[in-house]
């Protein structure tokens, strides 16, 4: 395997203590280089080495020969582990994966079942039984496959010299993306080319990612090559006084909004898009004249071609000079390295969306058993959930399989899967066990919006009534705008009333085109969180829809409770929302009325002198009432963000593209009284 720049795969389905057995005489038959021992709990022959599964994401950049996947225990197996650990094994290391024996009943694990299966099938893996030989592949190659020369001593690859001349050179307004596969030096040409941004006298590069791990090689490699530097966590100062600074999504998503990063000069690169809105994603578009995209295509988290689909089109009209790069050559491993081929076809790295039928669509319900027998139907559904969404994983298949509560319903011709919902059922809890999960003295995993809603909008009943969680809803690139996702959403609905199900609802990144699809399929938003979550730099918000009579009471007590309180968050802890979500979310209140004296205060605005602030109340009730009618352009998102949000003259200067405090008001006065004559016109 050294020779010929592979890596291999030896499982065992023996019991967990016979299998431990195995794996220690090979973990002490040689003197191997940073092994790693993958199990929840340690034991004194390799405790040193010893690495909870919980914290495989920390050894992402590093490198092993040998990686024990202890799996054989009741903990079992964590598909997110194994997919990122797989990728830190260097050429001439073994994976040993150990499972527990099949026992009888094939429920106890679809998941696994499915496994042991694809593993059984596979030529290039090894197979370890006690007391048998073993069966070993037979290697084509006949010997090493030294990497060509790269043309440049920081590089390995020629892929990865493009990638940092593309880099450096990069251009104002001129987008770069760059693809790959894991393994392929894609984060270490970011350090590359930050090292020599630095020596040619760049001051400050920013850098984000889903998280500091993901970017561990770009510094790595960044402090190899300019060892005259410090690094300080996510930060790295050189010596001539540059600095390359790690900001987390939210945190740059921040920055940007008041004015503290971007603009003229600033640099940013982004490592991992795929797993990043792209709504952040446009924002730093806008807001850096240099930028750069890297993203994995088939990773252990977000998908390159689900980020290239969403994104292509917002970089053709923003930017329509932007470039493209991409990393084929491995560089950790060699071409035709059996083990990420293996992993690939194991954790569904490579899954893709079916192509497009012009067939009638008919709905079909799915049963685990069913779908981890269905390899076609399950490739090409676990495909269209990951090019949909950014934070699809390895996990999430493994959920797919085994997790009793989840419901997977799909539109296809019989060969060709268009459109796939996933639901979950949550809440049916006793009332005492209701209170204390609102008083948040427990917690109940898999019961997102019940007791989200319990804990954080005080409504105990949502852990009491009966309540379906759509957790994932894709639907076919090709075949979008079909009305698809309203009838997976339709047919969903009739089965969850006719289960006698009380809401059914979702909980998503709260974004302007998502909020209007569900609310057009009559869903109301209930909870909208305060910060925005880390890991996608967006406001969760949370939608029900009622099915019974004791879902529509509270439905509407969920409802008139959040939009009591929305002007309120607004003012305060929402304050930083996007302006565009803020009337989308008011959009769905009740349309105010507008007495005699409101209707001269907005005079007073529109066609005298009076000061908007003193009319505030009135100008609030007038945003509502267009907001309700449909009307959800630019404008009335800014007026909405000084009138609920206090957004600052200099805000409100700069998104109008106007000049001072006295142009401000000149144009808030004209989008009044054109409000006004829209009323009057009305009626």
């Amino acid at each position: 395997m050294a020779a010929c720049g592979w890596r291999g795969l030896v499982w065992s389905t023996s019991p967990a203590d016979t299998a431990r057995q195995q794996a220690l005489a090979v973990w002490q038959a040689r003197a191997w280089q940073r092994p790693c021992w993958v199990s929840p709990a340690p034991e004194k022959a390799w405790q040193e080495a010893w690495l909870p599964p919980a914290k495989a994401r920390t050894r992402l950049g590093g490198e092993h020969d040998l990686i024990v996947f202890d799996a054989a225990s009741e903990a079992g197996f964590d598909a997110d582990a194994f997919g990122a650990l797989s990728g830190t094994l260097r050429a001439g290391g073994l994976l040993l994966l150990l499972l527990p024996p099949a026992v009888g009943d094939r429920a106890a694990s679809h998941y696994l079942a499915r496994l042991r299966e694809r593993l059984a099938q596979a030529k290039d893996a090894v197979f370890w039984t006690p007391g048998e030989p073993l069966r070993l592949p037979e290697l084509a190659a006949d010997g090493p496959r030294p990497l060509p020369d790269s043309g440049d001593p920081d590089c390995l690859t020629r892929d990865q010299r493009q990638a940092v001349e593309r880099l450096v050179g990069l251009r104002r307004r001129r987008p770069l993306v760059i693809t790959a596969d894991r393994g392929r030096g894609k984060s270490a040409a970011l350090g590359i080319a930050c090292a020599r941004l630095l020596n040619e006298g760049q001051k400050e590069i920013l850098v984000t990612a889903p998280r500091l791990a993901a970017v561990e090689a770009l510094f790595e490699r960044l402090a190899a090559l300019r060892s005259q530097g410090q690094r300080h966590g996510g930060r790295f100062d050189d010596e001539g006084g540059g600095c390359v600074e790690f900001v987390a999504p939210d945190e740059l998503s921040a920055r940007v909004e008041r004015g503290e990063a971007g603009g003229q000069g600033s640099w940013l690169l982004v490592d991992e898009a795929a797993a990043i809105p792209a709504a952040l994603l446009g924002q730093w578009l806008e807001a850096f004249p240099r930028i750069a995209f890297a993203t994995t295509v088939h990773g252990y988290e977000g998908s390159g071609r689900g980020f290239a689909l969403r994104f292509r089109a917002r970089l053709e009209r923003q930017t329509p000079d932007w470039r493209e790069c991409h990393l084929a050559a491995p560089i950790r491993w060699a071409e035709g390295d059996p083990l990420e081929r293996l992993v690939d076809d194991l954790l569904l790295l490579d899954a893709e969306p079916p192509g497009v039928t012009s067939k009638p669509l008919q709905e079909r319900d799915w049963q685990p058993e069913a779908l981890a027998g269905d390899e076609p139907a399950l490739r090409q559904i676990f495909g269209l959930l990951v090019q949909a969404h950014y934070r699809t994983s390895p996990a999430d298949l493994q959920r797919l399989l085994d997790a009793p509560e989840l419901r997977v319903r799909t539109l296809t011709d019989g060969s060709h899967t268009q459109a796939v919902a996933v639901c979950a059922d949550e809440g049916g809890f006793a009332p005492e066990l209701a209170d204390k999960v609102a008083r948040g003295e427990r917690r109940l995993p898999g019961h997102l919006l019940a007791q989200s809603l319990a804990a954080h909008a005080g409504c105990r009943e949502a852990l009491t009534a009966r309540l379906r969680r759509v957790q994932r809803i894709s639907v076919h690139p090709q075949r979008r705008r079909e009305g698809l996702g309203a009838r997976l959403l339709a047919g969903e609905r009739e089965a969850a009333r006719e289960a006698g199900v009380d809401l059914l609802g979702a909980s998503f990144g709260a974004e302007p085109g998502l909020l209007a699809f569900w609310r057009s399929q009559g869903f109301r938003t209930v909870r909208l969180g305060l910060s925005r979550e880390t890991s996608t730099g967006e406001h969760a918000v949370m939608v029900v829809a009622p099915l019974t009579a004791m879902g529509q009471s509270l439905c509407a007590t969920l409802t008139r409770r959040f939009h009591a309180l929305l002007p309120v968050l607004l003012a305060f802890e929402l304050a930083g929302l996007e302006p565009e979500v803020a009337l989308a979310l008011l959009a769905e209140g009740e349309r105010a009325e507008l007495d005699e004296a409101a209707w001269r205060d907005l005079d007073d605005v529109a066609h005298g002198h009076r000061e908007p602030a003193l009319a505030r109340l009135a100008l609030q009730r007038l945003i509502c009432r267009a907001a309700v009618v449909g009307r959800h352009d630019p404008e009335l998102a800014w007026l909405a963000a000084w009138a609920f949000q206090g957004r600052d003259i200099a805000w409100l200067a700069a998104r109008a593209g106007v000049e001072g405090r006295r142009q401000v008001m000149a144009r808030m006065r004209d989008l009044v009284a054109t409000l006004l004559a829209d009323e009057s016109r009305a009626g």
